[in-house]
C-alpha cells in the first residue's frame, strides 16, 4: 500500500510539472509595479498580455502593482486606457526564481475634435429664432441716430456743460450787461430814474403856472 500511494504520488508530481514548464521552459515569479513615465504616479488596473504564452491575460490592481508567473525570454505588452502600449521582453537569463521590472507607461494625447453645442433642439427652432432675430446696427445707422435731434435735445439736458462752453456763455451774458447799460445811459427814455425826474419836472411846472395865473 505504501509503495503505491509513493507511485501514484510520483505521477502526479510529474504531471503538475510538466503542467507548469511546458517544453523543459523555466518558471519565474514576474512582479513590478507600473508608474506614469512623466509623473511617476501609479498606472492602476492596466492589462498585461503575454505574447509568448498564448495570450495570457493578467491584471494590475489599482496601485499598479502585478504579480504573475512566466518564462524568461517572454513578451509582454501593457495596455492602459490614455496610455500607448508598452512592450517588455523579460531577460531570458535569469538566474533567480523572481524577477523584478519598474515598468513605465507614456501618457497619450488625444485630440478630440470640436464640438459645438447650440441651444436649439430642432432645425425648427433656429429657423424661428433666426427669422425673428434683430440684426444690429451699421456704423451709418448709428451715426445717423446719434446726430438725430432727439438724441442732440437729450445730450443736452442731461450732458454737463464743458469748460470752453461755460466761459463762451458767461462771455456773451457780460456783453449783452455792458451793452444794456450802454444804451440805457445813452438814452434817458430807457432810464427810470429819469422818468422819474422828468415827471417830478412836469408836475412842478404845472403847479408854478397854477400860481402864476392866480
Amino acid at each position: 500500500m505504501k509503495y503505491i500511494f509513493t507511485v501514484v504520488l510520483i505521477f502526479f508530481t510529474a504531471g503538475l510539472f510538466a503542467q507548469q514548464t511546458p517544453s523543459g521552459k523555466k518558471l519565474i515569479q514576474f512582479s513590478g509595479i507600473i508608474t506614469d513615465r512623466d509623473s511617476s504616479f501609479v498606472v492602476p488596473y492596466v492589462t498585461i498580455t503575454n505574447k509568448t504564452n498564448q495570450d495570457q491575460r493578467y491584471a494590475a490592481n489599482y496601485k499598479g502593482y502585478f504579480s504573475f508567473v512566466a518564462h524568461p525570454g517572454d513578451t509582454l505588452i501593457y495596455n492602459a486606457i490614455g496610455y500607448t502600449d508598452k512592450v517588455v521582453l523579460i531577460p531570458a537569463d535569469i538566474k533567480d526564481s523572481k524577477y523584478t521590472a519598474m515598468v513605465k507607461m507614456k501618457s497619450e494625447i488625444v485630440y478630440l475634435p470640436a464640438v459645438r453645442v447650440y441651444p436649439w433642439a430642432t432645425i425648427e427652432e433656429f429657423t424661428k429664432d433666426f427669422l425673428a432675430m434683430k440684426v444690429a446696427d451699421d456704423d451709418m445707422e448709428i451715426a445717423r441716430k446719434n446726430m438725430s435731434s432727439r438724441s442732440i435735445n437729450g445730450k443736452i439736458q442731461y450732458l454737463p456743460r464743458d469748460a470752453g462752453e461755460i466761459s463762451s456763455t458767461n462771455f456773451r451774458i457780460d456783453q449783452e450787461r455792458e451793452l444794456n447799460k450802454n444804451l440805457v445811459q445813452s438814452n434817458p427814455l430807457l432810464n427810470p430814474f429819469a422818468w422819474g425826474k422828468l415827471m417830478q419836472q412836469i408836475f412842478s411846472g404845472d403847479k408854478s403856472r397854477q400860481n402864476n395865473n392866480n
